[in-house]
């Protein structure tokens, strides 16, 4: 159980915060790279901070205050020019750099003054990585954006998928070192939502924490497996400071605010044997929906299923009220160690798992069950006649809310005719589903 005082400094993502300075050490998703295909700009908010994100003529990306500099106009109504963005208000406009680099009138009419160069705005660096685009907004020099392995797989097609979830980030994050949480979130209770049944899934045996250079690994024995299984020898990663890979996707919780998070997921599906080489020269990105047409949140797909839990913890978990049991080491072992990060960069060093060397910085490998399996072609037949493998192909369970045009791009990749999913009952065993 946490003090009042100990939760507030977990949750609290503010500039000049303990957790909000260390956040900042590290690069964060923040969009896809295909949101600008028919937009140049779009308002974000991102550790408390209201941003534009915008791409000019020539291409580039930058991240600038939102308020112009002049007289503090919405800058995500501005228009995008060759190079920078300007206001539509006076027609100043900032560079990636958060330089002024024109002032119309000012320019014309009093040239010898310059004033330009005087005045800035806020900016953050960006990069695109994966069919994202990532911002570092710590102090410099800025550490490389990780280049994982899962980035650079060939004959796949990814797609991006980002919602808002109203609740605190770090509640979020604590649901990707709860591996109890799916036995019973995503198998009991799926289970008994689409068919009504009360019957049980294999329960979990044994439970065990690692800690290793990016971030921490759960492992598991359930009825129906061992410790020969992967789910013991390999684990799923909780990938720091915010992040949940499980092989086929990773998962980010990019903090809003301090009472919002994005959800950002990269998901990537290897083609069929005999639908090689296959290049995708494009990565879309959609927003999947928190509630139905009657204002009920979603229940039907994994990650809906994770809000409805993120969301009733309040939008920031009260930890005094809290009683953690023997499955939540986990949980205790993260707390832990952001308690120590902060600690740490407050003295001047160096946080956990940054990347400076570009020697070390190339297809970095994470752990990763079933390896073999997911990266392997298999024909569309022995798909289709695996549970797990036609559950990843045939449809999308993960996140409600997949769009036409990307259901019909992913069944051209793979020469499947994928189906929204329904809510059918998921695999029993949580290892059944690359989840």
């Amino acid at each position: 159980m946490l003090s009042p005082e100990q939760n507030q400094q977990l949750t609290q993502v503010g500039a000049g915060t303990p957790m909000g300075e260390l956040l900042r050490r590290y690069w964060m998703p923040i969009a896809g790279v295909s949101e600008f295909d028919h937009q140049a700009t779009k308002a974000i908010r991102l550790l408390g901070e209201d941003l534009v994100l915008y791409k000019d003529l020539s291409g580039t990306h930058g991240l600038v205050d939102r308020q112009c500099a002049h007289r503090r106009a919405d800058l995500s109504y501005g228009m995008v020019e060759a190079k920078g963005l300007r206001c539509n208000y006076h027609g100043w406009n900032f560079d990636e750099t958060g330089r002024c680099i024109a002032q119309p009138y000012e320019d014309t009419v009093y040239p010898e003054r310059n004033v330009k160069d005087r005045i800035r705005i806020k900016s953050y660096p960006v990069q695109s990585q994966g069919g994202m685009l990532w911002t570092y907004m710590g102090p410099q020099p800025a550490p490389l954006l990780p280049d994982w392995e899962a980035f650079s797989w060939p004959n796949g097609f990814s797609q991006v998928v980002i919602s808002e979830v109203p609740c605190n980030w770090f509640q979020c994050q604590e649901n990707s070192i709860d591996p109890v949480h799916f036995e019973w979130m995503h198998e009991n209770w799926g289970n008994r939502l689409r068919t009504g049944s009360t019957k049980l899934g294999p329960t979990h045996l044994k439970l065990a924490f690692d800690e290793f250079e990016f971030g921490f690994t759960y492992r598991r024995t359930k009825q129906d497996s061992d410790e020969h299984n992967q789910a013991w020898t390999v684990g799923r990663v909780c990938l720091w400071p915010n992040g949940f890979f499980l092989g086929e996707h990773f998962e980010w919780r990019v903090p809003i605010d301090d009472h919002n998070t994005l959800s950002i997921t990269w998901k990537y599906t290897r083609v069929p044997a005999g639908h090689e080489p296959y290049v995708q020269d494009h990565i879309p990105t959609w927003h999947g929906p928190l509630k139905d047409a009657q204002g009920r949140w979603i229940d039907t797909h994994v990650m809906n299923q994770d809000f409805i839990a993120w969301v009733g913890q309040g939008v920031v978990a009260d930890r005094s009220q809290e009683s953690l049991g023997a499955s939540d080491g986990g949980v205790v072992a993260i707390r832990r160690r952001f308690f120590d990060e902060m600690a740490r960069i407050a003295k001047g060093e160096e946080a956990k798992g940054i990347l400076r060397d570009p020697a070390q910085n190339q297809r970095v490998v994470l752990p990763m069950m079933d390896r073999d399996e997911l990266l392997q072609a298999h024909t569309v037949e022995q798909i289709m006649a695996n549970p797990r493998l036609k559950l990843l192909y045939a449809t999308y369970p993960f996140q409600a809310g997949q769009p036409e045009a990307v259901r019909q791009a992913f069944s051209q990749a793979m020469g499947i005719d994928a189906k929204p999913y329904d809510g059918i009952v998921l695999p029993r065993s949580t290892e059944k589903a690359g989840m």
